[in-house]
């Protein structure tokens, strides 16, 4: 992709969420519940922790037991508003995800639920990952979801996107995809397999530990998990 083009995605998503922020929240009020072993399984009180993409700071919920040093980050300055709001005890504040505001070898653990498929380009994909190794400590636990695309919608979407990339109509890469959030907005994805997932964070010099699929009940919502050490 284009590096002018995916800094122009990234500025968009900034904005889209800005601009949709209380119903994006509204549809956001509880953490998801078959992630939550992500953090009972994985947490050690005591520890210093980063929710990179925080939204509206709904899995404070997870990571406030413990005694955990909580701090939450999210580049839509709405959502942060927010989550400030909902939890006014525990510390949220506005960051490029990109270059973050903090030391090296900083967190025990940074957790990023359902955000990195919204980076576009590999290159900023890798920076990404690369700025998270830089501030976790030595043997930190970077623990990471992605959406397992598997709706009709998205699939006809998937299509339709690799057709326009095909005959030069797009200038998005392929697996990236355009959808839309009701008549306000179309959000930027990249539609991640469970084996370039995992490639591209060894790319970023972490080691893999486990990685995996994760369902709710009804099976309308699908994550991709990934447990990589520093």
């Amino acid at each position: 992709m284009d590096r002018e083009y995916a800094e122009y995605l990234l500025n968009k998503t900034k904005q889209d969420y800005n601009l949709i922020a209380e119903d994006f929240s509204r549809t956001r009020e509880k953490p998801w519940e078959e992630i939550e072993f992500l953090f009972n399984d994985y947490l050690i009180p005591g520890e210093r922790v980063l929710d990179l993409g925080c939204g509206n700071g709904r899995y404070f919920e997870f990571l406030k037991k413990g005694n955990i040093d909580y701090f939450g980050v999210d580049s839509s300055e709405k959502l942060i508003e927010i989550a400030k709001k909902r939890n006014p005890k525990a510390r949220f504040q506005t960051a490029d995800a990109l270059s973050l505001p903090f030391p090296e070898n900083y967190f025990d653990k940074v957790y990023s639920v359902a955000v990195l498929h919204q980076i576009p380009s590999n290159e900023f994909r890798l920076q990404f990952l690369k700025e998270v190794k830089r501030i976790l400590k030595p043997g930190g636990l970077l623990i990471l979801t992605v959406w397992k695309f598997h709706e009709k919608e998205e699939i006809l979407l998937l299509f339709k996107y690799t057709i326009l990339k095909l005959i030069g109509k797009s200038k998005l890469d392929f697996r990236d995809i355009l959808k839309p959030w009701g008549k306000k907005i179309e959000r930027y994805y990249h539609w991640f397999s469970k084996n370039e997932f995992k490639n591209l964070v060894e790319e970023a010099n972490f080691k893999v530990e486990k990685i995996g699929i994760i369902k709710n009940k009804k099976g309308n919502r699908q994550n991709i998990y990934l447990i990589a050490e520093k």
